[in-house]
């Protein structure tokens, strides 16, 4: 899974180095924040991946200028909350917004 995680960010940052003097605005990210929500968004998911009490296929991470949004389905009240928790222990996350739904 770490080789997975190093690959995936690796081909992110090679992918987006061409674009690296691009200027953002409020909807828009440069390529340098896409490369670091990128980073944060792999983090988070491992994170999760790594929580046994939490089904991981089941819960989608976006990130954008640091912050994440959870989204998916969970079976109890306390998996939402747990995951909501282990995303915001991951360096470089600065807000969670938690759309996680009982099923």
């Amino acid at each position: 899974m770490k080789h997975l995680f190093r690959l995936s960010v690796i081909v992110a940052a090679s992918a987006f180095a061409l674009l690296a003097g691009c200027a953002s605005g409020p909807q828009q990210e440069t390529a340098g924040q896409y490369i670091d929500d990128t980073t944060i968004t792999a983090r988070v998911k491992t994170a999760i991946y790594q929580e046994p009490t939490l089904k991981s296929s089941e819960i989608n991470v976006e990130t954008f200028k640091g912050r994440v949004q959870l989204s998916g389905f969970v079976s109890t009240r306390a998996s939402m909350e747990r995951a909501g928790a282990v995303a915001k222990g991951v360096s470089g996350v600065t807000a969670v917004s938690n759309d996680l739904r009982l099923k």
